[in-house]
């Protein structure tokens, strides 16, 4: 790990937590075959009204997501999330490529375990950085501390994070001055009604929501979202181009209402962020 601050590694996971779930993501995204049944600036299709409460009150959902990010990275997430009393569950997270994946790789695997509760997530990291941690495979990442980070990804993680679930894609596309329906399609199997829409982030109406696009560099996104017969979201494809560079992020929603374990890993194998900040600082 030599050159390689637990500062920079910090960053990185952070990245991972906030890209891997959610979605800040460029470019217009491509109309499909159908229908083109625009909602009009302030009014909401009630169809997307009722998958918000559906998938809001489903609780949790298995999800499988690809994120693109330029040449920084690119990266899968599999696993399942919970949304009833913050966020919770447990995500695989690998990076594909772009320099994320180098640095990953530098320090002894591309791929870790991310587990998400309500005050906090935890990394689980390869022999290399436990070598140098002595000895700690996890960190441990409160999300207050990870609010004091800034620039970029970094600034306000820990809300970022806190606005991952499936319902918030729904809210977002709610946002849309021009959310339009495109029409009936096929998602791995089942029947599905795709909408589209573009979000100007002056004007979401949540001003959390608002506050985080504002400081992701977010000026404008593009938002797409498939819903199931039981009023569920099944796929969703967003897009933005960021202070960051194009970002984009495909993600798919399963197995609604699933059981989610998210367990603290044991402390005697758990650094603390600060901590580890700290006795980086005051490493030689």
């Amino acid at each position: 790990m030599q050159g390689m601050t637990v500062r920079r590694v910090g960053l990185v996971l952070a990245a991972t937590a906030l890209t891997g779930v959610a979605a800040c993501t460029s470019q217009d995204s491509s109309d499909g075959p159908g229908h083109d049944d625009r909602a009009g600036r302030g009014r909401s299709p009630a169809a997307l009204r009722a998958a918000e409460r559906a998938t809001e009150q489903a609780e949790s959902a298995r999800v499988e997501s690809t994120t693109t990010m330029g040449s920084l990275m690119s990266m899968t997430a599999a696993g399942t999330l919970g949304w009833s009393d913050g966020i919770t569950g447990t995500l695989t997270i690998t990076y594909t490529g772009g320099t994320m994946a180098d640095t990953m790789r530098r320090l002894g695997s591309t791929s870790m375990e991310a587990r998400y509760l309500p005050d906090a997530y935890y990394a689980r990291m390869g022999e290399n950085f436990a070598e140098k941690a002595g000895g700690k495979h996890w960190i441990r990442y409160a999300y207050e501390d990870l609010e004091a980070l800034t620039g970029g990804s970094g600034a306000r993680l820990g809300d970022q994070m806190r606005r991952t679930t499936p319902n918030q894609s729904v809210k977002l596309l709610l946002s849309s001055g021009d959310v339009r329906k495109v029409g009936e399609e096929t998602v791995r199997g089942r029947t599905a009604t795709h909408w589209s829409g573009t979000v100007a982030a002056a004007d979401v109406a949540d001003a959390g929501l608002r506050k985080q696009l504002a400081e992701a560099g977010v000026t404008t996104e593009t938002v797409d979202i498939w819903i199931d017969q039981r009023n569920l979201l099944v796929k969703k494809v967003e897009k933005a181009r960021t202070a960051t560079g194009p970002m984009t992020q495909t993600a798919h929603y399963t197995d609604y209402g699933v059981t989610v374990r998210a367990e603290r890993p044991p402390q005697s194998d758990t650094g603390d962020f600060e901590d580890l900040m700290r006795t980086q600082s005051a490493a030689p």
